[in-house]
């Protein structure tokens, strides 16, 4: 008797003992565990992400692509599907399968590591959020501790909201929301069943059942899951069969972005960087910017189009590789490197027929170019001569040539191209609140992602004379005004050579018209006006516009636009011309807001009165999404060129484009354009910036490395073509915008010889606008016949 009592306790003690030896480590290691009600505030590590003013998707920066959803935006049949797969007992269990369980520790009796792991969800949901990855015995346990805290704490719902968002699925998508955008480039609500039952075959090996990189594999984990959901019920037959003969359709959307526009979302980056530093790319911040996606699109077209214009005008440089000896799987593998640029395919030349051209695309697919669309491929020789012109698609093009395409209108056919070697640069801005609308900083991002509108410094030419002009109308000048357009030498002794400025066509006209000299851009008169102000005086007033006293060079040189200036520096000048006179500066984040999509910051711009309302609402808006957070009232941009000048200026600027430099734009058909040409030096650079009431556009061509673009090049040959296109679609049934006229000012009739009032009768008269205080008195009172020399520095006169 004694024995089976003995007996009976030996049983126990040995039944008890791995009991009490788990209780023991349970207690010993329960006081480190980490407190489980952090998960109801737990932070996901979560991608920033830049919108354009129409919430459209621009792109995202952080390694992990994350898009964190409730449960309640969670399908059934993904539920269905993950519980098939990874825990079909979830919604009975409290945290811990005691079937897994057992077969864990029988692993790890008999092998000494746990190789299957067995946890349930919850213990997954403890593992992801609280331990490492590792297979040892202390990881496990805390695991299972873990999980049974997380279901006294947390509902079902919770717990798998918290899953299903923490989740890596491959292709850098954690949670299943990013994985359905990465896969299939729609919300996981708008997915057939056969892709959810995908995207729940994911956690278990990631890249193994990668729908992308291994589709076989993954077909077989997929049909496995539909296979147990039809034997837990969660599925009837009908839908099983359909699901199960659906194809493989994943591929890699990336980051799915709505729009292009990466040089916006680069400046938009760094500002956000500087600002939050690394945090940025984790803490999921939603950046709305400035920039319109139909703005935007507009851009870039224009810029693309406009230097494939230029850059065909002057010949064919020929393909970028020649491989005639490779074999199919060579030229498949060489395209396979090669990236479109700027709307442009890579091809590779095939065969060359004698009309046609057949070229294989990076895609597999076969196309044809046609005679007609790569007629234009005379050889380019230099900026100033190219070859002759070809006669058959052989003079042009052979068999393994790389080369670049554009398709056409018809399907299956391409037009020949090639990538620009030029460059240019677009910037957009809102004159009544310096808001960026659109930019572009180049042909392609991925061929450079220089920023050629905020990086690059370069001469504006003649596009910079408007400023002067303004200061010569502030000083005493009038539209009416005569100065002699005639030779100028100057040697202020320090250098041997003199500098004899001269007019781009090489002509002198004599006395001429303020109005008129503007629009004839003639350097002389831009010379002397600078001379009469004064060159400390001038470049004072021109700070006005924006400009840094120290990027300006203090000589007279100034006058002919040989400061070095951003796109985006000139693009602010004219805002101010454009507004009536204004100090607007530019502006890319519109506002920031949190991963929980609390405004957490916005921008509050000094704008023109006529905005004042608009922003005050834009601001009002927001009001009580962000604690404590207290409204500021809208600013109203100080006025720091007198209105009338402004109005004065725009009406010289709208003569460009009637009777001058910038007369191609006519064909817009618009009154409310004023806009200025610039061309530097041996035309290396080509400029121009123009504006209405809604926009003010700059544009800039040239090389990086200034060369120049041909001697017939001009900023009217070059720059305007990409505004105008621009400018087309940006107003395309929009009502003209002028600015009011404002007070003190009068139109009075000018005698055309003298600049003078005009008396009745005189022949050839017109109408001028002045300031009240500056209307010339009758020619009649004049004592020198109508013209007087100017003051300022005295050069050698030839004239």
């Amino acid at each position: 008797m004694r024995f089976l009592i003995f007996l009976f306790w030996l049983l126990v003690a040995v039944a008890s003992a791995p009991l009490l030896a788990i209780s023991g480590v349970a207690l010993y290691l329960s006081p480190t565990l980490p407190d489980v009600d952090t998960l109801r505030d737990v932070k996901l590590q979560t991608p920033l992400r830049i919108y354009s003013a129409d919430r459209k998707l621009i792109a995202e920066f952080g390694e992990m692509r994350r898009l964190p959803i409730s449960f309640e935006q969670i399908p059934q049949g993904f539920i269905d599907a993950i519980l098939a797969a990874e825990d079909d007992n979830f919604l009975n269990h409290h945290g811990v399968d005691p079937m897994s369980l057992l077969r864990a520790t029988s692993e790890l009796l008999s092998t000494g590591q746990i190789q299957t792991g067995g946890s349930t969800i919850t213990m997954q949901v403890a593992k992801n959020y609280f331990l490492s990855s590792d297979r040892v015995f202390s990881r496990k346990l805390n695991e299972i501790l873990l999980a049974l805290q997380i279901e006294r704490n947390l509902s079902k719902r919770e717990i798998f909201e918290l899953y299903v968002n923490k989740i890596y699925l491959g292709n850098r998508a954690y949670g299943i929301e990013a994985a359905a955008h990465v896969y299939y480039g729609k919300p996981i609500a708008e997915l057939p069943l056969a892709d959810l039952a995908m995207i729940a075959g994911l956690p278990k090996a990631p890249s193994a059942y990668n729908p992308v990189a291994n589709p076989e594999r993954a077909r077989i984990r997929r049909d496995w899951i539909l296979q147990r959901m039809l034997y837990l019920g969660s599925i009837d037959q009908a839908a099983y069969d359909e699901a199960i003969a659906s194809p493989i359709t994943a591929r890699n959307h990336g980051a799915n972005p709505e729009m292009e526009a990466p040089y916006v979302a680069e400046m938009a980056r760094l500002e956000m960087l500087e600002r939050f530093g690394t945090d940025a790319y984790i803490d999921g911040y939603h950046v709305y910017t400035s920039v319109d996606s139909r703005l935007q699109t507009l851009a870039n077209h224009a810029l693309r189009a406009g230097l494939m214009v230029y850059d065909q005008r002057h010949g064919y440089r020929g393909p970028e590789a020649r491989h005639p000896d490779a074999t199919p799987e060579q030229l498949t593998e060489l395209l396979a490197s090669q990236r479109s640029m700027g709307g442009l395919r890579p091809a590779i030349v095939s065969e060359v027929g004698a009309d046609t051209v057949s070229i294989l695309l990076r895609n597999g697919d076969s196309a044809t170019i046609t005679w007609e669309a790569m007629r234009w491929a005379r050889p380019y020789l230099s900026a100033n001569s190219m070859g002759p012109n070809p006669s058959k698609p052989a003079d042009v093009l052979q068999r393994g040539d790389l080369i670049r395409v554009q398709p056409t209108e018809q399907d299956g056919q391409y037009k020949l191209a090639q990538i620009p070697k030029a460059q240019s640069a677009l910037v957009v801005l809102s004159p009544e609140t310096g808001a960026i609308q659109a930019l572009t900083g180049g042909f392609s991002f991925v061929q450079s992602n220089y920023n050629r509108v905020t990086q690059a410094r370069r001469q504006p030419g003649s596009s910079f004379k408007p400023f002067l002009y303004s200061a010569a109308l502030d000083h005493g000048y009038t539209p009416a005004s005569l100065v002699n357009d005639a030779p100028l030498v100057f040697n202020d002794g320090t250098q041997g050579d003199d500098w004899r400025p001269r007019n781009s066509s090489g002509d002198f006209l004599g006395p001429i018209r303020l109005r008129e000299a503007f629009y004839r851009s003639r350097n002389l008169v831009s010379i002397r006006l600078m001379q009469d102000i004064g060159v400390d005086q001038s470049l004072t007033y021109m700070e006005r516009f924006g400009f840094s006293r120290e990027e300006l060079p203090r000589n007279l040189s100034a006058s002919l636009g040989t400061p070095e200036l951003t796109p985006l520096q000139i693009a602010t000048g004219y805002a101010v011309i454009a507004n009536g006179g204004h100090a607007v500066k530019p502006w890319l984040i519109e506002r920031i807001e949190s991963a929980e999509h609390q405004v957490i910051d916005f921008a509050n711009p000094a704008v023109v009165p006529a905005a004042l309302a608009a922003e005050q609402q834009r601001i009002d808006a927001y009001v009580g999404l962000t604690p404590g957070q207290v409204p500021p009232e809208a600013r109203e941009a100080e006025q720091v060129i007198d209105p009338r000048t402004t109005y004065q200026l725009t009406s010289m600027l709208k003569d460009v484009i009637n009777r001058g430099t910038g007369s191609r734009a006519r064909a817009l058909e618009r009154n409310d354009l004023g806009g200025k040409t610039g061309t530097t030096n041996d035309q290396k650079d080509g400029w121009f910036a123009g504006f209405n009431g809604d926009h003010v556009a700059t544009v800039w061509v040239g090389f990086d490395q200034p060369t120049t673009l041909g001697r017939r090049e001009y900023g009217g040959t070059t720059a305007l073509p990409i505004w105008m296109e621009f400018m087309a679609g940006a107003l395309e049934g929009q009502p003209e915008h002028d600015l009011e006229q404002p007070e003190g000012l009068v139109v009075t009739r000018v005698d055309p010889l003298t600049g003078r009032s005009a008396r009745p009768g005189t022949p050839g008269a017109f109408l001028e606008i002045f300031k009240e205080e500056d209307v010339p008195p009758p020619s009649s009172e004049l004592d020198s016949g109508g013209y007087s020399s100017d003051g300022g520095i005295t050069p050698l006169e030839l004239f």
